[in-house]
């Protein structure tokens, strides 16, 4: 069954930061990400309070050098779960440390003693205890969703819907995804979805008119994960009109050959025409003028021609 569409605005991504960061469990406080923790026999820096999803957290820091030798833990508190393991490190004998983690949800983060003996011989006597070394303040931590594929693209044929698929990490089914389009420098939500239980989205969308349009999907965030989007792609709307082919080996009307040329009675020259045929697409670039018979839209030089697998007259479909 197909994920239920509807046309709806989307929220900026800064609302779903926001909503992120106020879903930390109560036992967390939000401190800077370089700020020391005063009162903790351990001293905690993390390099960030934001991170993408699969990028690695760091934690360095101090701990007393008695100490050394003993295992630390960096700890990750999904929202509305338990304290969970990411990392770990041994005390060095200057009692330095760093901890890497990759953290797959946000939530708060601290480091803390591990109970047992040392791992490694202590410089200095490693009679305190895990207890006795307690645990650092817990830091506020956004862990941004990823959406696969990373670009965007999609035709849309003759009124034809066209259907957008991915995948959000981590997989969780019910998250609300947004296809979007830039229209005038400002993203408009077309439809929205949700996705499966491996995280699986497919959103399809009927445009109207033709043209290229600037489009991206789009995740506002939850108490999961914080917002993402994927990189801009182009959704090429295409209509159905009348081509033939020539062969362009003489002079211009733009002055100019392109290897992938139309002839056009009114576009600009330069301009870019896209061309769908027989499942194949290419793009080719307003260089001449015509055709001038009747009930032709378009005249393909021989380059565009062979890319499309064209001959003679026929119907194709193009973007403009």
């Amino acid at each position: 069954m197909r994920p239920q569409l509807k046309l709806r605005k989307s929220r900026p991504a800064q609302l779903a930061v926001a909503a992120v960061m106020m879903a930390i469990p109560t036992s967390a406080v939000a401190l800077s990400a370089g700020a020391a923790d005063a009162h903790s026999a351990l001293q905690v820096t993390f390099d960030r309070q934001t991170i993408g999803y699969g990028q690695r957290l760091t934690a360095t820091g101090t701990a007393p050098r008695s100490q050394a030798g003993h295992e630390l833990l960096l700890e990750l508190a999904p929202y509305g779960r338990t304290w969970q393991p990411i990392g770990s490190a041994i005390v060095h004998s200057n009692g330095r440390f760093r901890i890497f983690g990759v953290p797959k949800q946000s939530g708060s983060v601290k480091v803390v003693a591990a109970t047992g003996s040392p791992r490694m011989p202590a410089a200095r006597d490693t009679s305190s205890s895990a207890s006795e070394v307690g645990s650092s303040q817990p830091r506020a931590l956004v862990v941004s969703a990823s959406l696969q594929p990373a670009t965007t693209s999609a035709n849309a044929v003759g009124g034809q819907p066209a259907d957008v698929r991915g995948t959000l990490l981590p997989r969780q089914a019910g998250r609300v995804v947004v296809l979007e389009s830039r229209v005038g420098g400002t993203w408009h939500a077309l439809v929205r979805g949700r996705t499966r239980a491996n995280g699986h989205f497919e959103l399809r969308y009927s445009p109207t008119g033709s043209g290229p349009q600037t489009i991206r999907v789009y995740f506002a965030g939850d108490p999961l994960n914080g917002a993402t989007s994927t990189t801009p792609g182009q959704l090429a709307v295409y209509r159905q009109t009348v081509a033939s082919w020539y062969d362009d080996g003489g002079s211009t009307a733009c002055g100019f050959h392109a290897t992938f040329g139309v002839a056009s009675r009114d576009l600009p020259c330069g301009t870019k025409v896209g061309f769908f045929y027989a499942g194949r697409t290419v793009t080719a670039v307003v260089d001449d003028r015509g055709p001038y018979v009747g009930g032709r839209d378009w005249d393909l030089n021989q380059g565009t021609a062979a890319a499309l697998g064209f001959g003679g007259v026929d119907t194709v479909w193009s973007s403009r």
